[in-house]
């Protein structure tokens, strides 16, 4: 327990869960202390020593890494606790709830907003309604309110540098911004490729603003036009890091940097390359077409820009094509921590190939991007229903031995990994179900360190079958 940290800025959601969790591993050490633990398992320790585990533990039905049904206390408080949970935080959900809380900013929850006192209740509550009108999905008025700031600094700013007059102080500041600016908008266009936009469908002038603004903000964000859409909606959900993803951990030995090296460099000088002739050796040639088309023409866009734009080939390089290189790094370097960690008895297991994340950089800023497990659980679910889910699956979660951590991102999860900081990690990590509860610290960094082992082509032939033909 002392090394759960409550980070003052979680969201309401996430300080939920994280309590929910925090409270049923404090309830199963104190009933181990008082000689009644809540497991019908003593230790994780025989399981260490050889390196292997006993069961299948992918299943809800007792087995080590889940739940003892025949449990008393603690499985019932837990889930009494569990269910008060659900319904607080669907109730937040809920536009019909008198609970119910959009979200319209990432740096302040409505509470905090309104007890600003230099903020209008009325002013506040005119926004909400107008961007209410705007957005598909009650609880996003955000996205209307990134949306605006999108529009108003990076859009002219990089209009100035491009078509007006460059500066090397405007576009060492235009770089800055977007840095800052990145992270939030390429998760917020995560939620816009797997929905199919954002914005109400009920306005024409919506519908069309929901189809034109990614041709514009993509390229000033680091993206290609629709590589985003085909490469992770069309592609990775499709292989789930298996082995014919291309963004695909399995083959790598995650805790070495030459590992990494390689597996960022294959995606940032090949992809646009690998995904039109992955599209084309799975017979979907029309999608091959489309994604090469997108990708080239875009580089088209690049070139003719250069060439052009009274900013010529510097102010094209700073509000274009150095995004572009940073976020493909990024994307690698994010994806790596999501796939980091794979159970070598059950690769194909979303619950056992991927993590969850309770922490602010994740959460907060980037639309639950930390419930990652969730997503691929189900890839149109809401953001904000993530931690409804997770809540709702806890047993399963732990049934499978799923991963979950704390005051950690997925960046500093790759980063760690390449330190060999498995201790850190062994900290970040929140116990769930009664296995990973009876592990010492020592015993979770073994756990995590034996789920970064590269696998061989005859286990991974063995391990997904068909997939791996």
């Amino acid at each position: 327990m002392e090394h759960i940290v409550f980070a003052h800025d979680l969201t309401r959601a996430d300080r939920v869960v994280l309590e929910t969790l925090a409270t049923d591993y404090s309830d199963h050490l104190k009933a181990k202390e008082k000689g009644n633990p809540d497991s019908a398992y003593a230790s994780a320790s025989d399981t260490e020593k050889t390196g292997k585990e006993e069961t299948n533990t992918n299943n809800t039905n007792g087995a080590k890494g889940g739940v003892n049904k025949d449990a008393g206390g603690c499985q019932k408080a837990s889930a009494t606790r569990t269910d008060a949970a659900v319904t607080h935080l669907s109730a937040l959900n809920d536009p019909k709830s008198p609970s119910f809380e959009p979200s319209i900013t990432n740096f302040f929850d409505l509470a905090d907003l309104q007890s600003f006192q230099w903020l209008p209740p009325s002013l506040l509550s005119a926004y909400q309604q107008w961007a209410t009108s705007l957005i598909r999905v009650p609880t996003d008025i955000l996205m209307i309110t990134h949306l605006l700031i999108y529009f108003s600094t990076t859009v002219p700013s990089a209009f100035y540098l491009l078509f007006v007059r460059f500066s090397w102080p405007h576009a060492i500041l235009h770089a800055i911004l977007n840095g800052w600016y990145v992270g939030t908008y390429t998760l917020m266009m995560h939620q816009h490729i797997h929905m199919r936009g954002i914005l109400t469908k009920d306005k024409l002038c919506t519908r069309v603003f929901d189809a034109v603004f990614p041709y514009v903000l993509d390229p000033l964000m680091g993206h290609t036009w629709n590589s985003y859409y085909y490469h992770h909606v069309k592609h990775h959900h499709v292989e789930g890091n298996g082995p014919d993803d291309l963004s695909s951990t399995i083959r790598y030995q995650r805790d070495e940097f030459s590992e990494f090296a390689k597996y960022v460099g294959r995606f940032y000088f090949l992809v646009w390359l690998d995904l039109p002739l992955y599209f084309a050796r799975k017979g979907r040639y029309e999608q091959a077409a489309k994604a090469a088309f997108w990708e080239y023409g875009s580089y088209a866009m690049y070139v003719a820009m250069w060439k052009f734009a009274p900013g010529g080939g510097k102010a094209v390089f700073w509000t274009m094509v150095l995004p572009l290189m940073v976020l493909r790094v990024a994307l690698m370097v994010g994806n790596w921590g999501q796939h980091a960690f794979v159970d070598d008895e059950e690769p194909e297991s979303d619950y056992r190939s991927s993590v969850t994340l309770v922490d602010v950089a994740s959460n907060r800023h980037c639309y639950n991007d930390g419930y990652h497990t969730s997503h691929h659980l189900n890839p149109l679910r809401h953001w904000r229903e993530h931690p409804v889910a997770f809540l709702k699956g806890k047993e399963t979660y732990a049934a499978n031995n799923a991963l979950v951590f704390h005051n950690i991102d997925y960046i500093m999860i790759t980063v760690r990994l390449i330190m060999k900081d498995y201790m850190t990690l062994a900290k970040c990590m929140v116990p769930i179900g009664e296995f990973q509860m009876n592990m010492t610290l020592e015993e979770r960094a073994a756990y995590l360190r034996r789920h970064t082992r590269r696998f061989t082509e005859e286990e991974i032939k063995v391990k997904f079958g068909k997939k791996a033909n």
